[in-house]
């Protein structure tokens, strides 16, 4: 459907990551002109503001993560009214691992204009300048923080035969990375981004094992994960495949799970192991 006739419209705008020449013009009169700008961290706002001598001439309100959801309302009120409102995170893409998916879902759903200021992203920047596969590859945000789950969330990686990029923050970045070496094996190909754009940018590459071992000394800053695809592997026979389910399910696990878990690590069809596997039992 189209947007509402004489409708407002919503204006998603990257941010610099850290030097401010990445700014765009467009993003300058975004800022000079917005009715209403809702940004990430009101502080930084304005300080992005003043290191482009802008002078904001709307209302400027805080949308971060926790008030992202009440703040919808009022945003959708004043883009029904006709004003445009503009959207900036701290730094990069709105709605990419920062807020802004509500919103945009919001005006979707009420059929109200929704328009996009392209720049910098911290995804594509590091995809670039990592040496590692671009053609295909997936975003994959944060990693969970308990080391259990985030070892669940790494374990479908053991097959993905796409580059894989994802964020983490520096004070967890070694546990993950040992994580990492522990399920998908210490020689698969990575790179840790960090302080991209910045003074002290830092690009390291390496095998998995490698950035392990410089992650323990510790990194500051803002960090992009880079891995790369998982090597290509010969496909177990079904008959493998099925006694490895029986034996977990001998271990004491529920048929399904076994048969799922077997089966993605495997890169083969779930139900076609299941089904296989009840057929020998």
């Amino acid at each position: 459907m189209s947007p509402v006739s004489g409708s407002g419209r919503l204006v998603l705008a990257a941010t610099p990551l850290g030097d401010i020449r990445d700014a765009s013009p467009r993003l300058v009169e975004a800022l000079e002109t917005a009715d209403v700008i809702a940004a990430e961290d009101t502080r930084r706002l304005h300080s992005l503001a003043n290191a482009l001598q802008v002078k904001p001439s709307g209302r400027v309100i805080s949308f971060y993560d926790q008030v992202e959801t009440a703040r919808l309302p009022g945003l959708i009120e004043s883009l029904q009214n006709g004003e445009t409102v503009l959207l900036v995170t701290d730094a990069g893409m709105p709605s990419v691992s920062d807020p802004g998916y509500r919103l945009v879902a919001a005006c979707v759903e009420q059929d109200l204009k929704v328009t996009c200021l392209p720049g910098p992203s911290a995804v594509t920047t590091a995809l670039a300048v990592s040496g590692l596969p671009s053609d295909r590859f997936a975003f994959d945000g944060f990693p969970p923080r308990k080391s259990g789950e985030r070892k669940r969330w790494l374990a479908p990686l053991a097959t993905e035969q796409r580059t894989v990029v994802f964020f983490e923050a520096p004070h967890r970045l070694a546990d993950t990375l040992a994580d990492a070496v522990e399920v998908l094996g210490p020689d698969r190909a990575a790179a840790v981004c960090r302080e991209l754009t910045k003074k002290y940018e830092e690009v390291v590459r390496g095998s998995l094992a490698e950035l392990a071992a410089w992650a323990v000394e510790g990194a500051r800053g803002e960090i992009t994960v880079v891995l790369g695809p998982a090597p290509v592997q010969d496909t177990p026979d079904i008959d493998t495949l099925v006694a490895e389910v029986r034996q977990r399910v001998a271990d004491g696990e529920r048929m399904k799970s076994a048969a799922a878990e077997v089966a993605e690590a495997a890169g083969v069809s779930k139900k076609a192991l299941y089904d296989a596997a009840i057929k020998s039992s």
